[in-house]
């Protein structure tokens, strides 16, 4: 299954106009708030799917049975560019364990590239709803690769996957490798070029968050 979050208008649609425009790009804080409120507002959606319990507080006044989220997720990204988004999905599962993912676009003289994985941190996610923040879902090649390797850790009972932007073949292919993830994204390109950027896209989501890179 995958939800549009701009698909109705919201402030949503703002965000992302916002995100790709290149003169406002050139705020970088502007660039990273605007994916943490993409990633808080998919974490409110999420919220709606997560399984529930009955628990008892006590107010000033009385006692009262309440819902309460059964089991906390554990929440995920890819270094460095899912970091703001990542953080976004954190500010509202503040109870959330979290794992990281540091992988990679290894480009030859070409451009054409292969994913690099160098180094994986998880907690126990076995029976625990999985959130996966990356930014741009382009071809669906490094995050297969991260759920790969996250899965290691546990058989989650939901995998939720959060993106900015994605493009329609990148979405596909991750559905088709993990058909029982959940993927939100804040809007759906059509086409990649050649070299698998998303287009019309955004850019590089890591460069605008944290300035430009020397290519290894």
């Amino acid at each position: 299954m995958t939800t549009i979050l701009s698909e109705n208008f919201s402030l949503v649609n703002s965000w992302i106009n916002e995100l790709r425009n290149v003169e406002v790009q050139q705020d970088r804080m502007k660039f990273r708030r605007n994916l943490e409120r993409i990633g808080e507002i998919a974490a409110f959606e999420i919220s709606k799917h997560l399984e529930q319990k009955e628990i008892e507080i006590t107010t000033p006044l009385d006692k009262i049975k309440v819902r309460e989220i059964a089991v906390q997720p554990v929440i995920t990204t890819i270094l460095r560019a899912g970091v703001p988004l990542f953080q976004g999905v954190l500010n509202y599962f503040d109870k959330a364990d979290c794992g990281f993912v540091a992988a990679y676009r290894k480009h030859d003289a070409n451009d054409y590239f292969s994913i690099k994985q160098d180094y994986l941190t998880c907690p126990n996610i076995e029976g625990r709803p999985l959130i996966v923040a990356d930014p741009m879902l382009a071809t669906g090649a490094s995050l297969i690769e991260a759920l790969k390797d996250l899965l290691t850790n546990g058989k989650p009972s939901q995998i939720h996957i959060v993106a900015a932007i994605a493009s329609k073949i990148g979405v596909e292919t991750v559905q088709k490798a993990y058909p029982e993830a959940h993927i939100w994204v804040g809007a759906l390109d059509e086409n990649l070029t050649p070299k698998g950027y998303i287009t019309p896209g955004l850019g590089d989501a890591g460069d605008l968050s944290y300035g430009e890179k020397l290519q290894r």
